[in-house]
């Protein structure tokens, strides 16, 4: 019998340059530079040219790219339409997966596209993916659109959408240190699935909607939501422990924490756990990290499991007004340039992913007509 790696466990099935997991010291790399001094020292555009253009930019490339970032902003009609007509209640998840797909619809050449017309449109998703989770924001609230400002950086334009205003210092740098945190992470379900899809020489398009349709699941992306759900339940510090041994008790799954590659810790948790702290500080309200610290407190005393990204970006999310199902569109709006820089580097060497399973079925039988059964 064949030996089955459930899940590809343990399966490489390529290399790349991209990103380095490191599970043995819980560390992570973009094109060989650290994350943490990334999430620290840059901001969002300059870690999106690095995972895409293989370098960091100098300050010439830098305004290059922030221009032709900003200048794509811009919804076609129809789509904004689209967008802002989804029912209320849907999950925009699904609003962004229907826009990114009417934007290669749009296309007219997608099944001819050499790699310039896919960075074109790589571009073109992370300039607009933005636009749509603001103005589905601002519709499902009864508010009218606010156009993008082209004046502005990534991050501080899309509070712009959603708010009508740029927020405090310490408020952008935490949403944009998550973009950067969440841009890139090796071949995680979504990216492969992303590469399954264009490894058939379908579109960049079509490579970015599968992998938006990955990372919809809690098991993935949507994590972050069931964080902040998990923490409304538990709703004061002082219930926390005892939630959590029940709900260990009850073999009940606590969302946030553990992760399929790292031995130990996400290496991107600590980041994203100061910058999350610093903000509720600078707010005045701690409420949510204190119950999330009793909650990581009694798990790691209790399963010697640890946090992973989604445990303080969730918290962080929501401190800044957000709906808690935006969070995940949120990952879509970084993690479409590791996606776009994964599509790009299969599409240069292609070849096309097919697995083997083995057969486990039935033996060979005869047919037997249905009057003879």
């Amino acid at each position: 019998m064949a030996i089955i790696a459930k899940g590809l466990d343990g399966v490489i099935v390529d290399t790349s340059t991209i990103s380095h997991v490191m599970p043995e010291t819980s560390s992570l790399t973009y094109r060989g530079y650290r994350v943490h001094e990334l999430a620290e020292h840059c901001q969002f555009e300059e870690v999106a040219y690095l995972i895409l253009k293989s370098e960091l930019p100098t300050r010439d490339q830098l305004i290059s790219f922030n221009l032709r970032e900003r200048e794509r902003r811009d919804l076609d009609p129809v789509i904004l339409n689209v967008v802002r007509h989804a029912p209320k209640d849907s999950h925009p998840m699904d609003v962004v997966r229907t826009g990114v797909s009417m934007l290669g619809m749009m296309r007219n050449d997608t099944l001819v596209m050499d790699l310039d017309a896919s960075e074109d449109a790589a571009m073109q998703m992370l300039s607009q993916i933005p636009t749509m989770v603001a103005a589905y924001f601002r519709a499902r609230h009864n508010k009218e659109f606010i156009p993008p400002d082209h004046n502005l950086g990534f991050s501080e334009n899309f509070f712009h959408m959603c708010f009508g205003k740029v927020p405090d210092e310490i408020v952008v740098k935490t949403f944009d240190a998550s973009m950067i945190l969440y841009s890139e992470h090796s071949f995680n379900a979504s990216t492969f699935t992303a590469r399954v899809a264009v490894s058939t020489l379908s579109d960049i398009y079509s490579g970015v909607v599968a992998g938006i349709c990955s990372l919809k699941g809690p098991l993935h992306g949507g994590a972050n939501e069931a964080v902040m759900h998990m923490l409304q339940e538990i709703g004061e510090p002082s219930n926390a422990q005892a939630w959590v041994e029940d709900a260990l008790a009850h073999k009940k799954k606590i969302m946030g924490f553990g992760h399929r590659v790292y031995k130990k810790q996400d290496s991107r948790a600590p980041i994203m756990q100061r910058f999350t702290d610093a903000y509720a500080q600078h707010l005045g309200d701690t409420k949510w990290i204190d119950i999330a610290r009793v909650v990581e407190k009694t798990m790691i005393e209790r399963k010697k499991i640890y946090p992973n990204i989604d445990y303080p970006a969730g918290p962080a999310y929501h401190m800044m007004g957000f709906d808690i199902d935006l969070f995940t569109p949120f990952f879509v709006m970084a993690r479409v340039v590791g996606w776009s820089a994964h599509i790009l580097a299969q599409l240069k060497n292609n070849r096309l992913i097919r697995p083997l399973s083995e057969y486990v079925g039935e033996d060979e039988r005869d047919f037997v007509p249905v009057e003879k059964r």
